[in-house]
């Protein structure tokens, strides 16, 4: 719905802010035009509306940028923005460049309310399920627990 994008912009917007670092939203609007449309459109009203002077002043910026362009440039940049993503793109691109770094165990996966008060901290490692079946089945498995580590430390520094 619109007011959970809202949120969703809010939540993003206030995120790049306390960390002073520039907002990339990411879409396939080219494609998917009225619900990618949509997303591009609701966080620039709110940029403009609530944000924008706030972010100029801090040196900052926001920009949407199409998910395509927006992977290559994850990919080569040394990181310091915030990337505000649809569910699934931040699913898949998340466990992409976690990868690069060595494993999906050295992620944390945060889920931060718009009142920025509420988190919610998870094991980012996706594994576990694969290990699960292996071992209803009477395999042996081993699972990092790196992952669980780093989402408590989230939710304790939270």
């Amino acid at each position: 719905t619109d007011e959970s994008i809202y949120s969703f912009a809010e939540a993003s917007m206030t995120t790049a802010y306390e960390k002073k670092w520039p907002l990339y939203l990411s879409t396939k609007n080219t494609i998917l035009k009225k619900y990618d449309g949509r997303f591009k459109d609701i966080f620039q009203e709110v940029y403009e509306k609530s944000w924008k002077s706030k972010y100029e002043a801090a040196g900052t910026w926001y920009e949407h940028r199409l998910i395509d362009d927006m992977v290559a440039y994850a990919l080569k940049s040394d990181g310091g923005y915030v990337w505000a993503c649809k569910n699934y793109d931040g699913d898949a691109q998340s466990d992409f460049l976690a990868q690069g770094f060595g494993s999906l165990g050295l992620m944390t996966s945060v889920l931060v309310c718009p009142d920025g008060k509420t988190i919610e901290a998870e094991a980012a490692h996706g594994t576990v399920t694969r290990h699960y079946r292996v071992h209803q089945k009477g395999g042996e498995t081993s699972t990092n627990s790196i992952a669980s580590i780093f989402a408590w430390s989230r939710g304790l520094a939270h």
